[in-house]
């Protein structure tokens, strides 16, 4: 083992040690000694002690930790690294889309949601996805301008940065680094080079996309080109100089709307002069000792993670490596979660959404009564109790702590790769296809398989459902742990993974980003697996009654762990061009 190799690891054991005995986790005799089955790699934590930017692109990150060096706060860092997102990584970062921000302030203690979710236009009808016979045209929702909802990336940067930023950077500070990478490009490697040829016939189909960001045959740009975006880096200048208003008013309102419209969209310039990003409360729940925060409504995320940690602590803490009867206990718990996803989860300010009872533990001890460690539940038997009283692959997360132990976990999307593939001419805006998470008809699955009912129906101005999770967990009042991914569908079960592998298994955080995932949303009833796990184990869980699908690679978690004077940072090594990096 090399010299600086060896160094790290002795680094690192010292620093678990350290958490082991602060009682984060559960301390293990050697904790570099779990063996890591993810395509056979491993990765260690990135240690620092000033502040840590983790993200799904190397350029973005770098941009996020230089604010933090030049004295900005987590909340500085998180509107630089979003803006940066929007050029480097454009099949999910974005101005053309929504996403939700958890931040954290060290001093007062408070931790704050900020919901800057996509809405339907004024126009939209509860039958807009549908066909003259009452079914869901999967069309509609997806490729048309139908499926463009209003965006909320830059009312919600603007909102988190006047409210909670230090004070130290304009938004026009913060958008120059992504506008100097728009104007000189960016090259097409790593997930860009990866994403483009997928996307290429999606891009194609809409000219002004297809002049950007493919060849002139069509094809996509081969590795190791330059992508230029001038008319992204004017809109970003234009919002640095006339913040959100320069986005929501005047020529690029202007022709977000002729481009929604001209492709069979129902937006108007007043929809967009009405956006607005909102300040909510986020939810909280306990796991084992720890406090778990994390995003509300129409997040079904935080929700949801808590109410499966809530059936999971009823059981033994899951064990060192992955037993099939744990797995097993896991997957059941999946099921009845996604149940009650489809039956109650909507826009909090249309319906009703029972936060507090699914949230609590006295509901999870009825849902595990139903849970038998020695079979699986039929899918009649997984059908949602009354909990009385009363979203795509191609998302992206970044997680950011910095010295004075401030936090931001954000999940932003475009909903699929790339959205809908149009961008609105002239502006280098890729426009988002989220209105696809809506329930087009009662027990109609979207894109990610993922079905619902009229609490998350079309309407005018409602914000559709979505499964994105920034959580935080802490103990003792102190932040413990950042954390998000993308992955549709597989956010919530991704994210609550991550959690147990640090908190039961007593995982460190590259371990825990790297380990095997499985997947069970009930509908259909098929237990996804990544590969990684023993066949022995996938035996034992179809002779439970599983029907097991292994497959590759999903998510992209992006995550902090902080202990007294140190942070470790991990990045998914599922995607290239990931990087943790601190000072």
């Amino acid at each position: 083992m090399p010299a600086t190799r060896r160094g790290a690891v002795a680094f690192l054991a010292l620093a678990i040690l350290l958490a082991a005995l602060l009682g984060f986790g559960a301390p293990r005799a050697d904790p570099l000694q779990v063996p890591i089955p993810l395509e056979g790699t491993r990765i260690l934590p990135v240690l620092a002690t000033r502040g840590m930017v983790v993200t799904e692109e190397k350029s973005a990150t770098g941009i996020g930790v230089e604010i933090l060096r030049q004295g900005g706060n987590a909340v500085d860092a998180a509107v630089a690294v979003s803006l940066a997102l929007a050029v480097t990584l454009p099949k999910a970062g974005n101005l053309g889309g929504g996403g939700f921000m958890l931040i954290h302030l060290a001093a007062p203690e408070k931790t704050i949601a900020i919901d800057y979710r996509e809405t339907a236009p004024a126009a939209t009808t509860a039958d807009v996805f549908l066909d003259a016979e009452g079914r869901a045209v999967a069309e509609k929702s997806r490729d048309t301008g139908l499926s463009v909802g209003v965006p909320g990336t830059v009312a919600g940067l603007a909102l988190a940065l006047r409210t909670y930023g230090s004070g130290k950077f304009g938004l026009s500070d913060l958008a120059a680094p992504a506008i100097a990478l728009a104007r000189a490009g960016i090259l097409v490697e790593d997930d860009l080079a990866d994403s483009l040829p997928k996307a290429a016939t999606r891009l194609g189909h809409w000219p002004s996309s297809a002049k950007i960001f493919l060849n002139p045959d069509g094809t996509a740009p081969a590795r190791g080109t330059r992508l230029v975006q001038d008319d992204l880096a004017a809109v970003l200048e234009r919002i640095g100089s006339e913040g959100e208003r320069g986005f929501y008013e005047g020529p690029v309102a202007e022709k977000i709307v002729a481009a929604v419209r001209a492709a069979g969209g129902r937006m108007t310039l007043d929809d967009m002069k009405s956006y607005a990003a909102i300040e909510r409360v986020p939810v909280r729940g306990t796991y084992r000792g720890h406090e778990i925060v994390s995003m509300p409504p129409p997040s079904s995320g935080g929700v949801h993670v808590i109410e499966l940690l809530n059936i999971l602590e009823g059981f033994p803490p899951a064990k060192a490596g992955y037993a099939a009867a744990d797995l097993h206990l896991l997957a059941e718990a999946m099921k009845l979660v996604y149940a009650d996803r489809a039956a109650y989860l909507g826009d909090p300010d249309r319906v009703a959404v029972p936060v507090r009872g699914l949230g609590s533990k006295a509901y999870a001890a009825k849902l595990r009564k139903r849970i038998s460690p020695t079979s699986v539940l039929p899918p009649a038997e997984s059908r949602r109790l009354d909990p009385t009283p009363y979203e795509s692959a191609e998302t992206t997360h970044f997680s950011i702590v910095d010295g004075a132990g401030n936090a931001v976990s954000c999940t932003t999307t475009l909903n699929f790769s790339y959205g809908v593939g149009l961008v609105a001419e002239g502006t280098g805006i890729l426009l988002n296809n989220e209105l696809d998470d809506f329930a087009a008809a009662p027990g109609t699955p979207n894109a990610h398989g993922l079905t619902g009912g009229a609490a998350n129906a079309p309407g005018p101005r409602h914000r559709p459902l979505s499964s994105m999770t920034p959580t935080m967990i802490f103990r003792d009042h102190a932040l413990v742990l950042v954390t998000g991914s993308p992955g549709g569908a597989r956010i919530i079960t991704t994210v609550a993974q991550i959690i147990l592998d640090v908190i039961d298994r007593g995982m460190n955080i590259a371990e825990a980003t790297e380990a095997p995932r499985i997947h069970h949303q009930g509908r259909p009833e098929v237990l996804e697996v990544e590969r990684g796990l023993s066949t022995d184990t996938i035996a034992l869980l179809r002779a439970l009654g599983h029907e097991v699908r292994v497959r590759g690679a999903w998510g992209s978690a992006q995550s902090i762990t902080r202990m007294p004077g140190l942070l470790l940072g991990a990045a998914d090594p599922r995607h290239r061009g990931t990087l943790a990096a601190g000072h």
